[in-house]
């Protein structure tokens, strides 16, 4: 039976007083204080061995959990988020399904509570913004090589004072990133020929989808550059989000972050050096990171070369004869 609600510290001090002076047997003070005799020899023991501190109440709380979390697999969450260190609590846990099955993974939010206690995660602080809808004049990519994107992810200067130009180019629908390239220069005469070995490599997407800056585009008519008008001589059309908008293009700048922590910060001493990184980076992107959106797949694994081959030699545009012909001059 339970103490009576009253005062149940000063209750169970009188019951061991009047215990000790002797004076009273056990089953009388237990129908006095209307317990059980049971619970009166088990706080005459606890006052025993602990004094007026074991009068107080105790946790109820199991001493052990039969789910909990060895230190063992702790420890190799640990070292799983030291060797990726922008890797989240659900990619980390697909690496331990993948590589360790023999032990029991925990839930993703199970290893984000490790991580936290460990020190080796900091949330991030939820802004509020406003929610943006699909843009409706984008090509929506349904198969590989459908939409190619490509930006140029923000200059940075180098261990030797240099300025690094990243161009980036990724297949929207597997999130390939097909090139990561570190560039002294943004003009078409730097990076055409890094589209002709992308080309060669990959074959021809059907859209490439940029923003309004060059050398993707311009100011001249319908915005065209001279790298665009080069794409539609090859069959590929050109797509641009709308300016001051980045969010349309929003896989493009999620992988740009993923970039930046993992490649630039901090940056290499030299192009070169640079480039090893980006390298290294496009590797792991690739072929290890899982791709929550892929369904924990890797872009490599999903993607496949364009059937449309790509040549130098770009075939004349074929105007309809219902069309009239004219040549503009130089100066327009």
């Amino acid at each position: 039976m339970p103490w009576k609600e009253t005062n149940v510290s000063q209750s169970r001090i009188e019951f061991i007083a009047m215990y000790l002076s002797g004076e009273f047997s056990m089953a009388e003070l237990c129908r006095d204080f209307e317990i059980s005799r049971k619970t009166g020899y088990k706080f005459v023991q606890r006052y025993t061995e602990h004094g007026p501190i074991g009068l107080e109440n105790l946790s109820r709380a199991p001493h052990t959990h039969p789910n909990a979390i060895s230190e063992q697999v702790e420890e190799l969450i640990a070292e799983l988020r030291s060797a990726h260190p922008t890797w989240g609590p659900r990619k980390l846990r697909w690496l331990l399904l993948q590589h360790y099955p023999q032990i029991p993974a925990p839930a993703a939010s199970t290893i984000g509570d490790i991580l936290s206690r460990k020190g080796l995660i900091t949330p991030r602080k939820r802004r509020k913004g406003a929610t943006y809808a699909k843009p409706q004049h984008l090509t929506q990519p349904d198969g590989p090589n459908n939409v190619w994107s490509a930006d140029f992810k923000g200059h940075f200067a180098l261990g030797n004072s240099q300025r690094c130009h990243p161009l980036t180019v990724v297949d929207s629908d597997t999130r390939m990133l097909l090139r990561c390239q570190a560039l002294k220069r943004t003009d078409t005469k730097t990076v055409k020929p890094l589209w002709v070995a992308l080309f060669r490599e990959y074959g021809l997407p059907e859209v490439i989808r940029t923003d309004n800056g060059p050398p993707f585009a311009s100011l001249g008519l319908g915005g065209l550059s001279q790298l665009a008008i080069w794409w539609i001589k090859l069959g590929i059309r050109p797509e641009r989000i709308t300016p001051g908008r980045p969010q349309e293009n929003g896989r493009h700048e999620r992988m740009h972050r993923t970039l930046k922590a993992d490649a630039t910060e901090p940056p290499q001493y030299d192009i070169n050096s640079q480039q090893r990184a980006f390298d290294y980076f496009r590797d792991e992107y690739n072929n290890l990171r899982p791709h929550e959106a892929l369904s924990y797949n890797t872009p490599a694994s999903l993607y496949t070369r364009s059937l449309r081959q790509f040549s130098l030699r770009t075939p004349g545009i074929e105007y309809p004869q219902t069309m009239i012909t004219r040549h503009v001059r130089t100066n327009g």
